[in-house]
């Protein structure tokens, strides 16, 4: 797999970020919390949240009003360059419309056919569907939502909980599950999903 990082201009991420052998591409104003921890590919985007150009230079500078933003578009220059595993950092925080925006960045890559995942100072979320697996996990907390409608559960195994076989969209039942063994599962035979994996014990 080609490892890539999506840097965005959300609430600054205060830990270590592994580049090795990344492709690192950066959307505007993410390059302010950004360039001191990483080294930087690309810089993607219109730049009306930074009053100076980055490091290096943008290979185009895009117009303000677009029908993409800033972040879609450094998405999918990543993916244009290779790109088939993704980090994305920064996606939290600031505005929660622009956090809400970003998690569809998860199903972008998705549709593209690389793997997505948002890391925060909390969390690792992730959009899945069909059988996903759950390894090392024991006694962390996680949550599975349904995402642009229902999902149709399967099954699962090493959860506390067992999921109903519908998860419906606009319903919180799948949230605060808790994983009981090193291997877990979940299988959704249609329909995405949204898993959020807590950066801590039960909670």
């Amino acid at each position: 797999m080609k490892k890539g990082i999506l840097l965005l201009n959300g609430d600054p991420y205060s830990g270590e970020i592994d580049d090795a052998g990344a492709i690192v591409v950066c959307s505007d104003g993410a390059y302010e919390w950004a360039h001191t921890k990483v080294h930087i590919d690309k810089n993607v985007g219109d730049f009306d949240s930074l009053p100076y150009m980055p490091t290096p230079p943008p290979e185009e500078i895009y117009p303000s009003e677009k029908d993409f933003t800033d972040g879609e578009l450094a998405l999918h220059k990543l993916i244009d360059c290779g790109a088939d595993y993704i980090e994305i950092y920064g996606g939290d925080g600031g505005r929660e419309d622009h956090f809400f925006g970003n998690i569809h960045l998860l199903l972008a890559a998705k549709k593209r056919g690389a793997e997505a995942v948002m890391i925060t100072p909390r969390s690792r979320i992730f959009v899945g569907s069909g059988k996903v697996r759950l390894d090392g996990l024991k006694g962390r907390t996680l949550s599975v939502l349904p995402f642009g409608g229902s999902a149709h559960i399967m099954g699962s195994a090493g959860l506390k909980y067992a999921y109903p076989q519908r998860l419906d969209y606009g319903r919180c039942i799948g949230l605060s599950n808790i994983a009981e063994s090193q291997t877990a599962h979940i299988e959704v035979r249609e329909g995405d999903f949204v898993l959020i994996i807590i950066n801590r014990g039960k909670v």
